[in-house]
């Protein structure tokens, strides 16, 4: 049958079948690799399997009835405002919530400092359009949040490792690369990092602020993880520190302390920046989700969240304590790990001529997960490392989980450690 062309007129379907293709992706959309991270979570879904793969919170520590009751309440308040657009930067109740815990939290903050965003990522994602073009050098800790890596080479990004070590990044070599690279910021999680863990010291956050205001730098700080700490004291944010006022984009999050599904974040930053930012987000989606604003905004004036976190935190730190008091007993004798105070991932490192992704098919096999470190990595990257996460499991669960990791080990040839 003839195909109608694109006046309406029929043409001859040997024609049509000889069409000219459309023109091509754009390159960024073909360089940038999709998550390994989200494909693992995709084979773990079937029922049985116990994955330490995924950073998801604990369905089941949801606040659910204080989530519901807030969402009744912005309805009952006005449902024409809930359900109707607002403005790019965020309900004023919003940002002045978040304005109050960060100033609790020791960094005094106005409302009118605060963009809310599409979680955290897009806040992210802002800055980078805001600042990035492509061929810029980006600095990044080694290795680090995968979707970070993503967004900055879906910007055209130049991505350079700041060497680290196990306490993060050394600042004299961060000191050095800036002169030699010309960076145009560097973007770090300095507390409860993803995807090792670890915690960036005081010293070093303010040796950080100070080569950034030194030598021209734009800071991104990550936080997603702060509030959920178990033990030892909080570190301020290196936005609080002298020489980083200027120059530094705090990104926040409601996934970890609320409830990801919620998809709200936050973005602190200067007057300049945070500008520029609301540009990139009314081309990107206009504005959140006012109902979820406003939800959020009425659960944080009715409830205590700060009682809610502590459950949480009690909670995660018995199941940070189950994998670490037996995780010697699931991997291959001569692995190592780490103990964070905080966040939600052990890293792990395999003895000398294992590969992690090779074990990960075989625990697969055995209904347990977890995630390979390699793609973390810019460059070179360490085969040998892998990810936990704690938090989705309970203690008991997580027992299972190990035992299972100890038989897939056994069975890819390594006997498990003590």
């Amino acid at each position: 049958m003839p195909a109608p062309d694109s006046r309406g007129a029929t043409v001859p379907a040997a024609a049509a079948r000889s069409a000219v293709a459309p023109p091509s992706f754009a390159a960024r959309a073909t360089s940038v690799e999709g998550s390994p991270v989200r494909e693992i979570l995709a084979l773990t879904e079937r029922p049985g399997v116990i994955s330490f793969a995924g950073g998801l919170p604990a369905p089941e520590l949801f606040d659910t009835e204080g989530l519901r009751a807030a969402y009744d309440s912005a309805f009952a308040a006005s449902a024409r405002r809930a359900l109707q657009y607002s403005t790019t930067e965020g309900a004023p109740e919003l940002r002045g919530a978040v304005a109050a815990r960060a100033t609790a939290r020791g960094l005094t903050t106005g409302a009118d400092d605060v963009l809310i965003t599409s979680g955290s990522q897009q806040a992210l994602t802002l800055i980078t359009g805001a600042l990035i073009e492509p061929g810029d050098v980006v600095l990044v800790e080694n290795p680090t949040y995968l979707a970070a890596l993503q967004c900055f080479g879906l910007a055209g990004a130049r991505v350079v490792a700041v060497p680290c070590d196990e306490e993060g990044i050394i600042p004299e070599a961060l000191a050095d690369l800036v002169i030699r690279e010309r960076p145009k910021l560097l973007y770090t999680i300095p507390t409860f990092q993803n995807p090792t863990g670890r915690t960036l010291p005081a010293g070093r956050r303010a040796a950080v602020a100070e080569t950034a205001a030194r030598l021209g730098l734009w800071l991104v700080e990550d936080d997603p993880y702060g509030e959920l700490r178990y033990e030892g004291a909080d570190v301020p944010w290196i936005t609080a520190h002298p020489g980083a006022e200027d120059r530094t984009a705090l990104l926040g999050s409601f996934s970890k302390v609320m409830a990801p599904g919620l998809r709200l974040g936050w973005l602190r930053a200067p007057a300049a920046l945070r500008r520029a930012a609301v540009v990139a987000k009314q081309a990107a989606d206009l504005h959140t989700s006012t109902v979820d604003q406003l939800a959020a905004a009425h659960y944080l004036a009715a409830a205590d969240l700060d009682a809610h976190v502590a459950r949480v935190r009690a909670a995660y730190k018995s199941r940070r304590d189950a994998l670490l008091a037996h995780l010697g007993e699931a991997l291959p004798a001569g692995s190592t790990w780490n103990r964070p105070e905080g966040g939600m991932f052990v890293w792990a490192r395999l003895p000398e001529g294992h590969d992690a992704t090779a074990l990960l098919r075989t625990a697969i096999a055995h209904d347990v997960a977890f995630v390979p470190g390699a793609p973390f990595f810019t460059g070179a990257p360490d085969p040998r490392t892998l990810r936990l996460s704690f938090t989705t499991h309970t203690p008991q669960e997580i027992a299972e989980g190990l035992r299972r990791l100890a038989a897939a080990a056994r069975t890819d040839g390594h006997a498990p450690g003590r």
